[in-house]
């Protein structure tokens, strides 16, 4: 196979049912149905088909629309049934034509988005009280399997021929990577003698034995198998407190307006400087009379800043990921009033138990996450009318380093840092710390201090004898520094810098998605670069063929 270098001109993570090629999304009353049909014809890229019900990038664009639709649209579902409109088979995972035929950065973002789209499930299931069965109506491979993984519950057919199944290693030469070897032991407890046998087996385990090896959590006969599934789905609803006569939330679209060197959103903006490989990105404070109670937030709809500005800032994150490479470093810059920024998150502090605001912090919590785990430098700069103030606090310490502009001189121009209640625990990290536990490793003496200046405005000097930025130059130096910095950066290995940047971001605890991020960068990244699968005679390139791959029997 011919490996496709480039990815298309831009990936669009925009879009809706009404231009959903592969899954179905239904609602009736409480119980929602994902089902997936793939079309062959209909992969994001050309060069592959996506046969076997097998999904690229554009499958799983549309699965996290679905999602939030589910959110947001449908506050009534407390339960949704991910199944397969495809008889005999529910999901044969990533195709591999599409692996064999991508450039490694391709497959590293798509491996990673897939990742935090699962983790979103249980995110969901956690937060939200939205919990997944998956009903798993055939056949089950690979990334199919780990897509049942990330639900709350597994039911398989009992039809004697439907199994789950992770054959990577031995059919194609490389790694359920998207959370398939973690959930099995970490989620499922599937004991490692049994799961050496299942994930070196291309046939799968089926029946009873996967139910006792913990594989699955019931198997049913074929006619039972729609009637149990529904039964167990409304059960599993039972659990959650979403409201029966909740009204939805019409998640418009994202409106962005692009040029050769940057995005414009209502709340966010981004300017690509090509020549120092550099992105500034600018979220804007709220402006204007702004809703002060849950009727207000309500009427506001997908307009309320805190939802309109999350769902922009992570259409950019996601757009500049995939879409622009060599773009290493983003510098964070925030605009506007914080007390504006700081209204809204005491307004979301004191609704937080309604349904949409715990959704809209869900947002939140799961944009600022992706910008965690993005391969990119993060520098905060806090200069003159920056709003660094609670939530948005949170880029300041979600960067690898914060610089603030300290004007001794004029200090009714210096920029102020506020904290709120929301930097302390509701927007945590994927590995369940808030960014300041992290920034402090839990210690308590910084943290207390860092709490006891809620409601102060802190100037550079302030903010820096807390810890809670790196640096305090003054206007001389303010330019020369920074520059400086970014030029540095520019001159380091792009793949030194990620490695780095992600052992110091996640330095001390960990948890199952900060394993399953981490082993996709140590293990799956290098096995995809390993002659054995990507060789002239590497499993994924002779995959489909009919020729035997040869491998490399050294170990490394």
């Amino acid at each position: 196979m011919t490996e496709i270098a480039t990815a298309p001109a831009t990936v669009d993570y925009r879009t809706d049912p009404t231009k959903y090629r592969h899954w179905t999304l239904s609602v009736d009353g409480a119980i929602a149905r994902l089902s997936l049909d793939i079309a062959e014809d209909g992969g994001i890229r050309p060069g592959y088909k996506l046969k076997l019900n097998s999904y690229d990038l554009g499958v799983d664009i549309e699965l996290n629309d679905a999602l939030n639709r589910v959110r947001f649209e449908h506050p009534q579902v407390r339960s949704v049934i991910v199944t397969s409109g495809k008889d005999r088979i529910f999901c044969s995972g990533a195709n591999i034509f599409m692996l064999g035929v991508s450039s490694h950065p391709w497959k590293v973002n798509f491996c990673k988005f897939t990742n935090e789209t699962r983790n979103g499930i249980e995110d969901t299931s956690k937060h939200s009280g939205i919990k997944f069965l998956a009903a798993v109506n055939g056949a089950c491979a690979g990334g199919g399997y780990e897509l049942a993984l990330a639900c709350d519950e597994i039911y398989l057919v009992d039809d004697r021929s439907s199994a789950v199944s992770l054959p990577e290693v031995p059919l194609l030469g490389v790694l359920p990577g998207t959370g398939g070897l973690t959930r099995v032991t970490d989620k499922r407890r599937v004991r490692h003698d049994l799961a050496d046998i299942f994930c070196t087996s291309v046939e799968g385990v089926r029946g009873q034995r996967a139910v006792d090896w913990r594989l699955v959590d019931a198997v049913v006969k074929p006619a039972q198998f729609a009637a149990t599934v529904q039964q167990r789905a409304a059960e599993l609803g039972q659990q959650s407190d979403r409201p029966a006569d909740g009204k939805g939330v019409s998640l418009v679209k994202v409106e962005r307006e692009d040029s050769a060197n940057g995005l414009r959103y209502r709340h966010v903006t981004v300017a690509i400087d090509r020549a120092a490989r550099a992105a500034t990105f600018t979220v804007h404070a709220p402006v204007g009379a702004q809703p002060t109670d849950i009727a207000g937030i309500e009427a506001a709809g997908a307009s309320w800043w805190p939802l309109a500005m999350a769902r922009e800032l992570d259409d950019a994150i996601l757009s500049m990921r995939t879409n622009e490479l060599d773009t290493g470093t983003w510098l964070l810059k925030t605009q506007g009033d914080p007390a504006a920024v700081l209204a809204n998150d005491a307004l979301m502090q004191a609704n937080e138990s309604h349904w949409f605001v715990r959704e809209t912090l869900g947002m939140l919590r799961r944009t600022l996450a992706r910008l965690d785990v993005s391969s990119r430098s993060l520098f905060a700069l806090v200069d003159s009318d920056s709003c660094f103030a609670g939530t948005l606090a949170e880029l300041a310490f979600a960067a690898d380093r914060a610089y603030m502009l300290a004007l001794p001189d004029d200090p009714e121009h210096a920029p102020r840092l506020s904290l709120s209640a929301f930097n302390f625990g509701p927007l945590p990290m994927v590995n369940g710390q808030s960014r300041l536990e992290r920034r402090f490793y839990e210690e308590e003496a910084p943290l207390a201090a860092a709490r006891a200046s809620i409601g102060t405005e802190l100037d550079a000097d302030e903010a820096l004898k807390l810890g809670l930025v790196t640096a305090a130059p003054d206007d001389i130096d303010w330019a020369d520094e920074i520059r400086i910095a970014i030029e540095e950066r520019a001159a380091m290995s792009p793949d030194s810098l990620t490695g780095l940047e992600a052992n110091l971001r996640f330095a001390s605890k960990e948890n199952m998605n900060t394993r399953i991020f981490g082993r996709l960068t140590a293990w799956q990244n290098w096995i995809f670069n390993r002659p054995n699968a990507v060789g002239e005679k590497g499993a994924l390139k002779v995959y489909g063929t009919g020729e035997k791959a040869g491998f490399d029997m050294g170990r490394v």
